[in-house]
């Protein structure tokens, strides 16, 4: 509750919400009758049309993906209603600013070429009360509707390359995500190499060096003016002690832990503002292949970039764990998830990735509203 709190109020004191307020600050100041403007105060008719705009116009800015269809339908039929009632009830100079406002929600909801086609209907509706209800001439009502209609559209425009400048900086952000994750797989495999590179120079150079040394003291110790030499039996037992605790480093730098998916998973997830990432890792979830990692990190990408792009989630939940001797991933989003869901070339080149490595790959709708993918990976990969 908290969250979506939070998302409510950055909808609605959002720079389009707040600069829309204005405008309908204007428009009531003029339907009501303050100041004495002329040929304002429409009546209680109008304030009801106008308080059915506003309520309709602060539901659609709460953004709420999740809605069905229909009721962004609804929303804008009543907009348009409330808008085109109000023009209807009387000549106001106030009252076609709602129409600038409703070409931005007829903008989300219609995107490309529709919108002017939307457009293009209201202002037939604009134009025909202008003309047969305010007995306008004509030659007023081009003036007043292409003047009006020009706002309209700047309006409209200036939402379209806004969300597609928000479109572009998603695609931005999946493209750094894909580059972060490579970038951690070159680094982990990189530190891997340099570990076994270690050992095995620890166990080649020293090690050797330190068994020919333990040879000639053990040789030096035969000789009968030695056998009862301290320093030299210290000297041996050093050398042992060395060469003990070289091994034991050697075994340490061999052994793995596997990769540092928590880490890697966190920073793909940083240049993301949502969804926010919920991570659960059981501790005995270890990867040690560097194609499995890839595949689980992949996979927690795809579902990032869907889960921002298309579902509008704020959350992702992601919970890797062991299932009867496989590797078992979770994720699931609250975002709006439509079924069937028709996966795309980046869901199917997951399944792809994970199948190719002998797992296998679920999707479904999760309880949250959002999608949820189960994979699992076998431990083993067969040859």
């Amino acid at each position: 509750m908290k969250d979506y709190l939070r998302h409510l109020a950055s909808e609605l004191l959002s720079p389009l919400a707040l600069s829309s307020y204005v405008a309908l600050a204007a428009v009531w100041t003029g339907v009501v009758g303050l100041f004495g403007l002329p040929g304002e105060g429409l009546g209680s008719t109008a304030i009801l049309l106008l308080a059915v705009f506003t309520l309709a116009w602060v539901y659609a800015l709460a953004g709420d993906e999740s809605r069905p269809d229909w009721r962004a339908d609804v929303c804008l039929i009543l907009l348009a209603t409330a808008a085109l009632g109000l023009i209807a009830l009387g000549r106001s100079g106030v009252s076609p600013i709602l129409l600038i406002l409703l070409a931005t929600m007829l903008a989300v909801r219609f995107p490309g070429s529709r919108v002017f086609a939307a457009l293009a209907l209201v202002n037939l509706a604009f134009a025909g009360l202008m003309h047969w209800r305010w007995q306008a001439e004509w030659s007023w009502v081009m003036v007043s509707v292409g003047a009006y209609g020009a706002f309209q559209v700047f309006a409209a425009l200036l939402l379209h390359y806004a969300r597609r400048a928000e479109a572009m900086a998603e695609d931005l952000r999946a493209v750094n995500a894909h580059l972060l994750t490579t970038r951690y797989l070159l680094d982990e495999a990189a530190r891997d190499q340099e570990r076994l590179r270690l050992s095995r120079e620890l166990h080649d150079v020293a090690g050797h060096k330190l068994t020919a040394l333990k040879l000639n003291l053990r040789q030096l110790r035969r000789h009968p003016d030695l056998n009862e030499s301290e320093e030299l039996a210290q000297a041996a037992g050093l050398a042992d002690e060395l060469l003990g605790d070289i091994r034991g480093v050697v075994r340490q730098l061999r052994a793995s832990d596997g990769i540092d998916l928590a880490r890697g998973l966190r920073k793909l997830a940083a240049p993301f503002p949502r969804p926010a990432l919920e991570l659960e890792i059981d501790p005995a979830f270890q990867v040690q292949r560097a194609d499995q990692a890839e595949a689980v990190l992949r996979l927690v990408q795809e579902a990032l970039t869907n889960a921002a792009r298309h579902g509008k989630a704020r959350h992702l939940w992601v919970r890797l764990g062991n299932r009867d001797r496989n590797l078992h991933l979770e994720l699931e989003d609250d975002g709006a998830a439509a079924w069937p869901v028709a996966p795309g070339n980046g869901l199917n080149g997951m399944r792809e990735r994970i199948e190719s490595l002998g797992g296998t790959l679920a999707l479904d709708l999760s309880p949250r509203g959002g999608l949820a993918i189960a994979a699992t990976l076998p431990r083993e990969v067969p040859a």
